[in-house]
């Protein structure tokens, strides 16, 4: 392949930096392990303020969120991006109107995430996540499209998730109590059924890997960043 017909990503990272860091990783090593000798992937980064994004979560802002990551997009997209790739599970809550906004493709998340667990032949899933994207419709739904039943803790376990989250992995701090706990969590899910666990935040892999889960684990920093290295690659 030649060097021009690689494409161009456009990365919507920050959200939080700690995760965009392991996407950039990814994506590079991805198209390096495919193409070999020295390349590397064509990416355009446009990181936002997290405190930003989650003051508007926490109000419950999400239009006002949605327009900070348009302009966002649409920054990447006149720069040159091919198509994009928002860095969090949570915020594809307003990728619809980010979408309305640019004319290139947004990579979704959660069908990146839905396409691996159908080659997997997985029919019941735990998903762990933010309190927003385990609890409301917008990525549950997708999953479920693909005729996959989605699992999630209960009442409690959606807050103790939640706060590690944000008040440990957004920080970059990993604790292993927390590990502990986010394990006992999967474990329960994995007694209602559950055949894998989806990481369904772009933190919790940085606590959380195959050796420590008693379920298959779907990390969906993974599989986002390597389904948009091989978007990116192909002719």
């Amino acid at each position: 392949m030649e060097d021009g017909k690689i494409k161009t990503i456009g990365l919507i990272g920050g959200m939080s930096w700690e995760s965009t860091v392991t996407y950039y990783q990814m994506i590079n090593e991805t198209v390096k392990e495919k193409l070999g000798g020295l390349h590397s992937a064509k990416l355009l980064l446009y990181s936002v303020d997290f405190a930003e994004i989650e003051e508007c979560q926490a109000k419950g802002e999400w239009d006002k969120s949605a327009d900070i990551l348009a302009e966002a997009a649409l920054n990447l997209e006149r720069a040159g991006a091919d198509f994009i790739v928002i860095c969090t599970n949570t915020m594809h809550k307003v990728a619809p109107q980010i979408q309305k906004k640019i004319s290139i493709p947004i990579i979704h998340i959660a069908d990146a995430t839905a396409e691996k667990l159908k080659e997997q032949q997985i029919r019941q899933v735990a998903l762990l996540g933010t309190k927003y994207t385990m609890t409301q419709e917008f990525y549950k739904e997708r999953i479920e499209d693909k005729e996959i039943e989605v699992l999630i803790p209960d009442s409690d376990d959606v807050e103790l998730v939640n706060r590690v989250i944000y008040d440990e992995l957004c920080l970059g701090i990993i604790n292993d109590a927390s590990r502990k706990e986010c394990i006992r969590v999967i474990d329960s899910l994995k007694e209602k059924g559950a055949q894998g666990v989806i990481l369904g935040c772009t933190e919790i892999g940085l606590l959380i890997s195959q050796k420590d889960s008693p379920l298959p684990v779907f990390d969906t920093t993974e599989i986002h960043a390597r389904v948009a290295s091989m978007k990116a690659i192909q002719e």
